[in-house]
């Protein structure tokens, strides 16, 4: 593609993607790769690549893309969906639950049996802020291990730290739910990445039977029906932002 005069109004082309509610800039840095993307009937593959959004006509699969009002749910979501926007295998999607026209997108992933909140939004800025790593979003979930955890095992999770991909990681707090139960606990982490709660039991060669995502950030679903949702106010949205963002 040649090389076009930078203005003002230009922004970078996963930004403009992940604002038009396609997905999250991460992944749609990967359409750009793949060669799924067009600026005014020509293939950009360039993650530098910037586009006009008043000028330039820009397409996914020949389909135009246009931006949207920004829209913000949560979802406690059941087990057996998926979190993706689509699926070869014609599985059920959280996207399948809520009524929008809007193309929105999960913000993060949970495993299809995994249950609790999950943010689907059409705002990629506000779901970068969520995942990134240096703004220290936490995720508590409630674990059901297949045996009870051991004291020496609670302190290397918290304080000395388990080896994952070669690095060194650890959960920020693991607390027993109840006095009353055993092998259910809760745990705090800052981590975003995927299986990254049940990757850490199994390390120490436990089995989590059962995973629940209790909170996101300051949010969380245990008030709404399993399978429900609602729609989150911007202002309650600008107020996490004014929160969390520095």
């Amino acid at each position: 593609m040649k090389s076009q005069k930078t203005t003002s109004k230009q922004v970078r082309l996963n930004k403009f993607l992940s604002d038009a509610g396609l997905d999250s800039r991460r992944k749609v840095e990967e359409l750009i790769l793949t060669g799924r993307i067009d600026i005014n009937g020509v293939t950009v593959m360039e993650l530098t690549a910037k586009v006009d959004p008043d000028k330039d006509v820009v397409t996914v699969d020949g389909e135009k893309i246009k931006t949207e009002e920004k829209v913000y749910y949560i979802l406690h979501k059941p087990k057996g969906y998926i979190t993706t926007t689509s699926d070869e295998k014609d599985r059920a999607k959280v996207t399948d639950l809520i009524r929008t026209s809007k193309r929105i997108f999960p913000v993060g992933r949970l495993d299809r049996d995994t249950t609790g909140i999950l943010i689907l939004t059409n705002d990629g800025d506000f779901a970068n802020i969520l995942m990134h790593p240096k703004h220290n979003i936490e995720r508590e979930y409630i674990v059901k291990l297949d045996r009870e955890l051991l004291d020496a095992d609670k302190e290397r999770f918290v304080n000395t730290g388990v080896y994952l991909d070669k690095k060194k990681r650890t959960f920020k707090k693991v607390y027993t739910v109840s006095k009353k139960t055993t092998k259910y606990y809760n745990v705090i982490t800052n981590e975003g990445q995927y299986h990254f709660v049940k990757k850490m039991f199994n390390a120490l060669g436990y089995k989590v039977e059962s995973l629940h995502r209790l909170r996101f950030g300051d949010f969380t679903a245990d008030h709404i029906k399993v399978g429900s949702y609602i729609k989150l106010d911007k202002q309650i949205i600008q107020n996490f932002l004014e929160k969390h963002v520095k």
